[in-house]
């Protein structure tokens, strides 16, 4: 049997340091994923819907001959997955449906993907979601149901929208996701799975060639084993580091505070740190579990010196009625399929197709309305907030459900896909940038802790996280 390059949930700054050390080859890397991905008792086939396996062999191979003459960039060799929304040239974006697999190839990468591969990284393949990303519950009909890693055997859900991305990353078969995040759907499979997800602010990172939910709440992000991974990988999203053509090659980390935050600087970064806690809503109807590990985790911040306050922002529960009959969701994603559900909709997965028919005969001074209101909220609560540095609360208000509950009871389904969403939610809302911490709670139980910062501060966001990191997993 064949060794394996890297371990489950190893992060990308040990990867990349053997890789650079020759310890292993991008070859190894990949032939392990693949491995892993082929694995018939394993999550590759309902994780993955496109495998790569020729190509990113290929791949491999001319990344190995780059770093071999001292030529490679910030993700030479790291084999990344991406989520089934994302254009690659000459390929059908799929969305995670059927209905559109008529549709023309698509003629050039999305940006996103584009500048991870400007940087030499390899793509494994396009994983599994939620049809048009539209549930946080992770749920497929037509290509099948991602599962967590936790409890296998009780086959509990991975969380959606980007569940084949999570159980990619937590299963090892690439070493982090590329995905997108209108109402939680990085971040809550990165809770249901034990990893680090991070959402931008919305505007940051184009969206340009990526299959749309919502225009207004849409985002892009990514899951990884760590907030330190998180970081580094959007720092490549963000143009924080410059394109292949305008960087010498060979000199990527002059400094080691490039690739991570060191622990001295971490400490100095708490220093004065104002984390605020919201009372109301989001720690309502928390299961046990969940209230166990936050709690748990405030007190580990307290010791730590970070200050950490209780916020009564009561204006969290008028949240609700900006998402009634499905809010500006319903009504974007509704003026996007509306032709398509007139024509096809018995291809729709039955509980996709009924959110979005929500925005069925909306009016255009609503939908103003709407937009006029959420501009309206943001303004009120960043005056309500303005003096935390961060805001926290559990990413999810409970722990991974059981498929078998979900799959053949729509009112089950409903419930708990808006009890999923709900703390999530919340930060796409106002537009913030938000991280999930992953946290272990008693049994090993995957939890979340999440924290968010004013839109446009993502990179002050992760940096911070990347502070926290190390007290939140004692």
């Amino acid at each position: 049997m064949q060794e394996d390059a890297f371990q489950r949930g190893e992060p990308l700054m040990s990867i990349l340091e053997r890789l650079d050390s020759g310890q292993i080859r991008s070859r190894d890397l990949v032939e392990t994923a693949l491995r892993r991905i082929e694995d018939p008792d394993g999550q590759g086939p309902v994780a993955y819907c496109q495998v790569y396996r020729e190509r990113a062999a290929w791949a491999a191979r001319q990344c190995d001959q780059l770093r071999a003459k001292g030529e490679s960039l910030a993700l030479t060799g790291i084999p990344l997955s991406v989520k089934d929304l994302f254009d690659l040239i000459g390929e059908v974006t799929l969305a995670g449906s059927v209905v559109l697999k008529d549709q023309e190839p698509a003629a050039s990468f999305a940006p996103a993907v584009e500048r991870l591969l400007s940087h030499q990284a390899i793509l494994m393949g396009r994983t599994n979601m939620t049809e048009f990303a539209y549930s946080g519950l992770g749920l497929n009909p037509h290509y099948g149901t991602p599962l967590s890693p936790w409890r296998r055997h009780e086959r509990r859900i991975a969380g959606g929208s980007t569940s084949g991305g999570a159980v990619s990353v937590a299963e090892g078969m690439a070493v982090a996701a590329l995905g997108t995040d209108t109402g939680g759907s990085v971040r809550i499979p990165a809770a249901f799975c034990g990893l680090a997800g991070f959402k931008s602010t919305s505007r940051r990172i184009p969206r340009e060639g990526v299959f749309p939910l919502s225009r207004t709440l849409d985002s892009i992000g990514v899951i990884a084993p760590t907030v330190q991974c998180c970081r580094y990988l959007d720092r490549v999203l963000s143009l924080a580091w410059p394109q292949e053509q305008d960087k010498p090659r060979g000199r990527w980390f002059e400094d080691a505070e490039e690739r991570q935050i060191t622990p001295g600087r971490g400490a100095s970064m708490l220093k004065d740190l104002r984390v605020g806690v919201p009372q109301s809503y989001v720690l309502d109807d928390l299961d046990p579990e969940i209230e166990h590990a936050f709690g748990r985790a405030l007190d580990q911040l307290g010791h730590a010196g970070v200050r950490v306050d209780e916020v009564p922002i009561e204006m969290l529960m008028e949240i609700p009625e900006h998402y009634e009959q499905g809010g500006l969701l319903a009504i974007e994603a509704y003026a996007l399929h509306r032709r398509l559900l007139d024509q096809q909709r018995e291809k729709y997965d039955p509980r996709v197709a009924v959110r979005m028919e929500g925005g069925r005969g909306r009016l255009a001074s609503e939908y103003l309305d709407l937009l006029d209101k959420r501009r309206d909220f943001i303004r009120a609560f960043e005056a309500c907030c303005r003096e935390y540095d961060l805001l926290a609360w559990p990413t999810v208000a409970l722990l991974p459900p059981r498929l078998d509950k979900l799959q053949d009871d729509d009112e089950a389904y409903f419930s708990t896909n808006v009890r999923v969403l709900r703390n999530t939610a919340v930060t796409n809302f106002l537009d913030r940038p938000s991280l999930s911490i992953p946290l272990k709670g008693r049994r090993d139980a995957p939890i979340g802790f999440m924290v968010s910062a004013p839109s446009m501060q993502d990179r002050r966001l992760l940096d911070l996280g990347c502070a926290l990191e190390p007290i939140l997993r004692k």
